[in-house]
């Protein structure tokens, strides 16, 4: 049954469309700290009926009655990674909950483990509504510009409840949305390029490595005619070489976009180039290892909250394993949330020195455009970093042979001091020049990490 034909959820799902959407554009803040205070209480009562929460929050003594709102939440105890992964599937829904009610989504466990929580039609809705928000930023409406999204659609995939299970499909009955187009991101490439150039997007969204392989193919000659006015990017770090790569190969803005499948969306780039903080949606607390708060514009863990959900509720949260640096600026766009400075990438594609010191990725990821610029050429088209050991990196680099100058070595060379400028010279670091990156893994066709790192990270 589709779940919108439910009128208490098609009520909930309404008014969550027409009041929640443009909030960070017409609330006032302290409009906006009510909301988060109410969405944050409301939470909390959620997770007080869920056994994982429940056990934790007996366990130091905490009572409903002591959350009186978001100033309140460092009285809560951090819920890890493994504390989700060692959970019971009923220590994940409210008590008494019907299973056949939710959904089970999964983490892409890229990091080897994968994290599974339950999710269900309310929250579905409510997180694309996120995303709507975001596209609305850009002028782009979601039931009238042509887009064409290439998600994860594979089994129990968060994409693939949002796309082909649950949301989207529900929405079909009532809007056409023949305005979309989505494919799977284990797609052949050349095959999603060509069906793109029959549909014609004004609106491309997916995967930056995806995007990348696109841009490569488009550069090359495919696809000549897709001509997108906008590109959205999610799902991994933007590193500037990327994304001007993508925009110099459509002719296009690309704007990235900041989530996960826990608690997604988090955080938006706005026309002006800022971060957003979807803080009617999330909370975020900015943190050391040792979960203290770290002041704006230092490099930090994050520990989230989502502010709304019916399944398996996300409190204090401190699995997303990314480095990013708070800001304490504002925004002069007209959005009233609080900003992010910068995006540093996952932890574990941190590059360790032999000292200890750890080098985020956006420290390095974009040293090849850089490089590049500077060289007036786009002759490296994909690159991959790989570190062995703490003191060796590797360099895999893609090469257009259809650029003569400046010559390989010469490139190579520059490329190799600018990565031994930033990791140093104890560092062994060796440029290499490969026919291609692999893009296949367990069969399917999937984007290449741009970061290897072969070291353990303490």
């Amino acid at each position: 049954m589709n779940p919108l034909f439910n009128p208490v959820l098609f009520a909930s799902v309404a008014r969550s469309y027409l009041f929640d959407t443009d909030r960070v554009w017409r609330a006032s803040r302290e409009e906006l700290e009510r909301y988060r205070d109410n969405a944050f209480k409301r939470v909390v009562k959620h997770a007080f009926n869920v056994p994982l929460y429940y056990k934790k929050y007996r366990a130091v003594g905490i009572k409903l009655s002591d959350i009186d709102g978001i100033k309140d939440i460092g009285k809560l105890p951090v819920v890890s990674k493994d504390d989700f992964r060692n959970a019971s599937l009923n220590d994940l829904l409210p008590v008494g909950s019907d299973k056949n009610g939710f959904s089970m989504v999964s983490t892409s466990g890229s990091t080897g483990k994968p994290v599974t929580l339950f999710t269900e039609p309310y929250t579905m809705f409510k997180t694309l509504i996120g995303f709507i928000r975001v596209i609305k930023e850009y002028g782009i409406s979601w039931r009238k510009t042509r887009m064409s999204i290439i998600a994860d659609l594979s089994a129990e995939s968060a994409e693939e409840a949002y796309f082909t299970g649950t949301a989207i499909p529900s929405l079909k009955p009532i809007f056409s949305l023949d305005n979309m187009q989505t494919f799977h991101v284990g797609e052949d490439p050349e095959n999603i390029l060509k069906k793109m150039e029959r549909f014609n997007p004004e609106f491309i969204g997916g995967y930056p490595g995806t995007l990348k392989i696109l841009a490569i193919l488009k550069n090359r000659g495919k696809g000549e005619n897709i001509r997108p006015r906008w590109i959205g990017s999610s799902g991994a770090i933007l590193d500037d070489y990327t994304r001007k790569y993508i925009e110099d190969a459509f002719d296009a803005r690309v704007f990235d976009v900041y989530g996960a499948t826990e608690c997604s969306p988090i955080a938006f780039e706005c026309r002006d180039g800022n971060y957003h903080i979807q803080s009617d949606l999330v909370n975020l607390e900015f943190v050391d290892k040792y979960n203290n708060p770290v002041s704006p514009g230092k490099p930090a863990n994050i520990i989230v909250t989502r502010l709304f959900g019916r399944g398996t509720p996300v409190v204090r949260y401190s699995g997303i394993s990314d480095l990013v640096v708070p800001s304490d600026k504002e925004c002069g766009c007209g959005m009233i949330t609080p900003l992010i400075e910068k995006i540093e990438g996952r932890r574990v594609d941190a590059i360790v020195l032999p000292d200890g010191k750890i080098i985020p990725p956006s420290s390095f990821t974009g040293i090849p455009y850089k490089v590049m610029r500077r060289f007036n050429t786009k002759k490296i088209e994909q690159f991959q970093i790989i570190q062995h050991d703490y003191n060796r990196v590797e360099i895999l680099a893609v090469v257009d042979k259809r650029h003569e100058e400046p010559k390989i070595e010469v490139l190579f060379e520059a490329l190799k001091e600018a990565y031994e400028k930033v990791l140093g010279k104890e560092v062994n670091v060796e440029v290499r020049e490969v026919r291609e990156i692999s893009t296949r893994r367990d069969g399917t066709v999937t984007p290449p990490p741009v970061v290897i790192s072969k070291v353990k990270k303490e």
